[in-house]
């Protein structure tokens, strides 16, 4: 059954036409909702949002394990961030803990910010290198 959502078509669209690093930029924005949604479902004692949210949030992290290139130094690190935030998220969801979920917000957050630069800093290079051609 097809549902003629000019909003869910915009939203396929856009994830079809990414490029890998905005599709990890979704990624970022998309735990970053679900964990938004787990601590209003927390304050609101909806357990069953939480729990859902919470483990779309982990799911999120661990696609974002699972798609690091290992043979990056820098891999070694984020993986071991990753496994952190996921331990957390675990935690958040057993205890009920908004400062668990805001932790790993920040975390999130600031991850999504680094690599939001990192692609401005592709484009910029890229038109560069294009204007010099």
């Amino acid at each position: 059954m097809a549902v003629n959502n000019p909003y869910q078509s915009y939203q396929q669209n856009s994830v079809n036409t990414a490029s890998p690093g905005e599709l990890t930029l979704l990624l970022y924005n998309g735990c970053l909702k679900f964990i938004h949604l787990a601590k209003n479902a927390i304050k609101t004692n909806d357990i069953q949002a939480k729990n859902t949210n919470i483990q779309k949030a982990q799911s999120i992290v661990q696609e974002l394990m699972v798609t690091l290139n290992m043979e990056l130094e820098v891999s070694e690190n984020m993986m071991s961030l990753y496994d952190y935030m996921n331990r957390r998220l675990i935690e958040a969801n057993v205890k009920n803990d908004t400062a668990i979920l805001e932790e790993v917000e920040g975390l999130v957050t600031d991850f999504r910010d680094t690599w939001k630069q990192v692609i401005q800093l592709n484009r910029q290079k890229q038109h560069s290198k294009g204007g010099m051609a």
